[in-house]
């Protein structure tokens, strides 16, 4: 489980294989303190677990179907990735509960930066935008951000500096796509309730 605190940005170094993919990813400022073979990170918000560790550079292997549904396919040597380690007993939780399980991915339609603080529009399709409330919860490549206001296939996004500080998303331009994670109890209460009024139609 993960809490959408990211802990801090690495570095994409090597990218091998054509079926599954072997990332190497230097964690940079991230630690690596007690990071053991087949501990789950979250990579731009991906579940991925950890194969290979060569002093700061952790190898992950990704499959053809996580490839597909998230923004792992369009990186290449030299991206920047946020990085969350997983949740322990006992951590602090300041975001709120991921399972690194990526619905879909969002296209940025907006970015306006000032000097205190960004603006972000993400269009999304039907199947995620039902999930999306203002001053809801949204994790975006893995960051859990607060949704502002909302429109029929888009939302908003306010981005403090200290979010811009820890992670990539300052960096998005417009028309780049990113991972969109809906949390379980939100996708259960808005299914409970399609189900019901299904139900008495």
């Amino acid at each position: 489980m993960f809490t959408g605190i990211v802990n801090g940005t690495g570095t994409i170094v090597t990218i091998s294989g054509e079926s599954v993919v072997r990332i190497g990813i230097n964690f940079d400022l991230v630690s690596t303190e007690n990071l053991e073979i087949g501990a789950s990170v979250a990579v731009d918000g991906v579940c991925l677990t950890a194969v290979e560790q060569i002093e700061k550079i952790v190898y992950f292997d990704v499959i053809p179907e996580t490839l597909s549904r998230t923004t792992l396919s369009k990186k290449s040597v030299g991206s920047k990735v946020n990085l969350e380690r997983s949740l322990k007993l006992g951590d602090e939780l300041g975001g709120h509960m991921l399972s690194g399980h990526i619905m879909g991915m969002g296209s940025i339609e907006l970015v306006d930066s000032q000097p205190e603080n960004t603006d972000l529009k993400v269009s999304v399709n039907n199947q995620i935008i039902k999930y999306i409330n203002p001053k809801g919860y949204v994790a975006v490549d893995g960051i859990s951000l607060t949704i502002g206001d909302v429109s029929e296939n888009s939302f908003m996004l306010h981005l403090i500096p200290e979010t811009l500080r820890l992670t990539t998303i300052g960096d998005k331009q417009v028309g780049e796509l990113v991972n969109i994670e809906i949390d379980s109890m939100t996708q259960t209460i808005v299914s409970t309730v399609e189900r019901i009024m299904e139900a008495t139609r």
